[in-house]
């Protein structure tokens, strides 16, 4: 292997990515779209159709903890929370995250981002057994948003930002929000691709990164970029920008967040309790990343 097969999500977090692929050139790494997010990168990873992707942590920790070898944990990418929307259709009855109990849930894949902050947001509210959400796999994001205003499903949670132009057209509505208690995304590789091509490929974006990051890139550079290649409104992506900060270091794991993640999920039943006890190195490749 030489190049790189890279999954991404179309989502503005990926920006520094896209900056990278469009220097590249497809020379040294080819980006693979997943339009279902974290779920479909786990799949193409499995298959072998991607090597690495840039994707939610919550879902990847979950996936390992869960017995999913065809991955793990190669580095860092946002050091900051991800705002998930709790989101509804234009006519229906659902006005508040109260009116959700043991209703059933949009999601994306089984095991994917969209499932586990639908349970994280029932431990956050406290529901009973009998309250815990029903899940129906719909796909991609647009099966997503014609479930919830068919009535098949009564919410899904999607990415604040990316669902915002859907509310502003009165295709679908915002009733709540749910943060995640972790850093939202990180880098995850196929055990089978090599340590010396993953650590030269996350070195080299690792620049791109820490302009996108910058004040003096935020000013306009970002904005511009965003708007440019996603049609984001450009005050909806200054908003977004003072939310999201991205990490200086890429080839790192923090073992503090790992636990972290797994205690959250452990009690929002997502994984179950003994995976906290894990070594570290069953999720984090330490030829590549350093654990911090």
């Amino acid at each position: 292997m030489t190049k790189l097969k890279v999954g991404w999500h179309r989502e503005h977090f990926l920006s520094p990515l896209l900056q990278f692929a469009s220097q590249d050139k497809n020379e040294t790494f080819e980006l693979v779209e997943c339009p279902g997010g974290t779920g479909e990168m786990q799949v193409k990873l499995k298959s072998g159709e991607i090597d690495l992707c840039i994707a939610l942590t919550d879902a990847l920790i979950a996936g390992i903890a869960n017995g999913q070898t065809s991955y793990k944990l190669v580095g860092r990418y946002i050091a900051s929370p991800l705002r998930w929307a709790i989101i509804t259709g234009k006519e229906s009855k659902y006005n508040s995250v109260d009116d959700l109990k043991g209703t059933t849930f949009g999601i994306s894949r089984l095991g994917s981002g969209s499932q586990v902050m639908a349970s994280v947001l029932s431990l956050n509210q406290g529901w009973t057994e009998n309250e815990q959400p029903k899940f129906k796999v719909n796909g991609q994001f647009k099966p997503l948003r014609d479930s919830v205003n068919s009535g098949e499903t009564s919410v899904f949670l999607w990415e604040w930002f990316t669902t915002k132009p859907y509310v502003d057209s009165g295709e679908v509505r915002f009733i709540g929000s749910v943060y995640t208690p972790w850093p939202c995304w990180h880098i995850a590789a196929s055990p089978t691709a090599s340590s010396e091509i993953i650590k030269k490929f996350l070195s080299s974006l690792q620049p791109y990164v820490q302009h996108f990051n910058s004040a003096e890139a935020r000013e306009k550079e970002d904005i511009n970029f965003v708007h440019s290649y996603f049609g984001h409104d450009e005050d909806d992506v200054k908003e977004w920008l003072k939310s999201v900060k991205w990490e200086d270091q890429l080839l790192e794991v923090k073992e503090d967040v790992v636990r972290e993640t797994l205690r959250v999920l452990a009690q929002a039943g997502v994984v179950k309790p003994e995976t906290e006890t894990l070594d570290i190195s069953t999720f984090v490749n330490t030829d590549v990343a350093s654990i911090v």
